[in-house]
């Protein structure tokens, strides 16, 4: 294993001249502890097993060795040669915004890969030669079936998050790529985790690697403050809304999509502008709520779990469990969206007195010690959390329903008969109020 112990910077670590200008362009000079411990070997081919907590700047770790040994050289059309695996697309597009500046520096072209758009954009950046491919499993290999993409000519393959892939039962699929590379490719995978079957991709294909560990498995930031708010049932909304009232950025986690759109709308109305993401939202609706979220449009950010580990988002001051999360990983992961690379942060869980058990197991299955309150919506402790309250905004007026007058009715005589009778009062208006067959409540 490299000692890195006194070797700080990007420059010193023997990152290439044009990625530490564009490194620096972006004010990141110093290396944190993931990037300091897995450099050395990353760049110099070595096939590396990184694990560190969520927000220990992993993404940066993979992607400067990634790119530095593509540079030089082009790929041929439809055959990539580097290839991000990854289980969300907002995990793509975050993996994108911090590989692409790197890749322009040198000549080289990215490109994302997912389900939920159109595959015509992919397939032209696959055709026009795309050097680096980062891609949810399930699209990729439909395209691959199409005879869009090739894996032949890869030369790093990084697998990102693999425990979160093995959670969304991604790991054939995974294989079944991995499989389609060269075996002297280089591999690098990142987990926080190495259960649920991460272990097997290991010692399938890493040839050999070097470990890197550079915090216990699961282990919440150090910067990371925990409170457990217990509140009556009665109380609960109102106790969100103050949350969520303060000036700085806050996410909110719900466990279910409907929830979750629920609550942005109520917040919303209460003057606290809000947007959600979550699984039901077009690929087009989650960027654009995600860009209002970054760029300050709105602080508060209403999510479930599919989010957790796909918002990398500067200076969240507060996550906020208004569900608790189904069990301890989860916890870890919803929570890593605050104290992000050093930076401090609070977390506070939202429980109902019938819940405090399950809340206290997930805090000691997760290692943290959190603080417990029990709290009313207008609580010293409620109030000093939430800090100065943020501007009242009056909500936009919705868009008014606009409804096409009805044709005005006509009579019609029966044929063969002197009686007339309304349009439409024959055998489908008489089915008009019967149950519909092949509906589902949703």
């Amino acid at each position: 294993m490299s000692d890195s112990k006194h070797m700080n910077t990007f420059a010193e670590l023997g990152v290439p001249l044009p990625l530490v200008n564009t490194l620096t362009k972006q004010g990141l000079v110093e290396c944190f502890p993931i990037q300091a411990a897995t450099l050395p070997d990353s760049l110099a081919g070595r096939d590396v097993l990184g694990r560190g907590r969520t927000g220990s700047g992993k993404t940066l770790a993979f992607s400067i060795p990634l790119v530095a040994a593509l540079a030089g050289k082009r790929s041929a059309p439809t055959r990539p040669r580097g290839l991000v695996l990854v289980p969300t697309r907002e995990l793509a597009n975050q993996v994108l915004a911090v590989v692409e500046p790197l890749a322009h520096s040198v000549g080289l072209k990215c490109t994302t890969i997912f389900g939920g758009v159109s595959q015509g954009k992919q397939v032209a950046a696959l055709k026009s030669g795309a050097d680096i491919v980062i891609a949810c499993p399930g699209r990729l290999e439909d395209l691959i079936a199409q005879g869009h993409c090739k894996l032949d000519m890869v030369e790093v393959t990084v697998l990102d998050e693999a425990d979160h892939m093995a959670d969304l039962g991604f790991l054939p699929g995974v294989k079944r790529l991995m499989d389609r590379t060269p075996n002297e490719g280089q591999r690098l995978l990142f987990s926080a985790t190495l259960d649920r079957g991460v272990d097997v991709l290991v010692k399938r294909y890493l040839d050999n690697p070097i470990t890197h560990a550079v915090d216990p498995v699961d282990a919440p930031a150090p910067d990371m403050e925990h409170h457990v708010f217990t509140v009556a049932a009665a109380d609960k909304s109102a106790v969100v809304i103050e949350l969520a009232a303060g000036t700085g950025r806050s996410v909110l986690f719900m466990r279910t999509k409907h929830q979750a759109k629920k609550l942005a709308k109520q917040l919303t109305a209460a003057g606290i502008p809000a947007v959600d993401l979550h699984g039901n939202l077009s690929q087009s609706a989650r960027d654009r709520n995600l860009a209002a979220f970054k760029d300050g449009s709105t602080s508060v950010l209403v999510a479930t779990d599919i989010a957790a580990r796909g918002i990398h988002v500067d200076d969240v001051e507060l996550v906020v469990h208004v569900d608790p999360p189904a069990e301890h990983k989860a916890y870890t992961h919803r929570s890593g969206r605050t104290a992000r690379a050093g930076a401090a942060g609070t977390v506070v869980t939202v429980a109902t007195p019938d819940q405090l058990g399950e809340v206290r197991t997930l805090a000691r299955q997760a290692g943290i010690k959190p603080t417990y309150t029990k709290v009313r919506p207008d609580a010293p402790e409620l109030l000093a959390m939430r800090g100065e309250r943020a501007e009242y905004v009056k909500p936009a007026p919705e868009a008014p329903v606009t409804v096409k007058p009805a044709a005005p009715h006509r009579r019609r005589r029966a044929s063969g008969s002197g009686t007339g009778r309304p349009a439409g009062s024959g055998s489908s208006a008489g089915r008009a109020g019967a149950p519909s067959r092949g509906r589902r409540s949703r």
